[in-house]
């Protein structure tokens, strides 16, 4: 289980922190499934292009994204990892043009993990928080 658990820390550090699209090829399965993320055409991740792809968009809209995982629970071969999401809206990207405002929001991932890469992922990330505090979706909570 320590595996697993350092395997998720390593994916936020090297793919996401680090920008690593090398990591992507040596951690995420080429036909892996990304559910909860969506393609510019609004289909579910597939494969590593798919992936960086998403990942090359999001930088580009968030050039200085640091993710931290706060929590791991692990069960067979599955992991999930809760998240804080810290940036600056500073380039193009996501349908919405720079605000340069920074954003803070959490998530959650769950990863099932075999042969040392990830074959099926769930995301749940409050993108709708994100989007709120670049202005771009006014929330009303009361």
């Amino acid at each position: 289980m320590a595996e697993y658990e350092t395997f998720m820390h390593r994916w936020f550090e090297e793919v996401w922190n680090q920008r690593s699209e090398k990591a992507i090829d040596e951690m995420f399965a080429a036909d892996g499934i990304a559910h909860g993320l969506k393609s510019e055409e609004g289909e579910t991740i597939v494969g590593t292009e798919n992936f960086k792809s998403l990942f090359r968009t999001f930088l580009s809209a968030y050039p200085d994204l640091k993710i931290t995982v706060e929590d791991t629970v692990c069960e067979g071969d599955k992991i999930a990892a809760r998240c804080k999401v810290l940036a600056t809206h500073a380039g193009e990207g996501l349908g919405v043009a720079p605000t340069n405002q920074p954003v803070e929001f959490t998530g959650l991932a769950i990863v099932k993990i075999k042969d040392g890469k990830i074959v099926e992922a769930w995301n749940e990330f409050d993108f709708m928080k994100m989007y709120s505090q670049l202005g771009a979706l006014k929330l009303n909570l009361q």
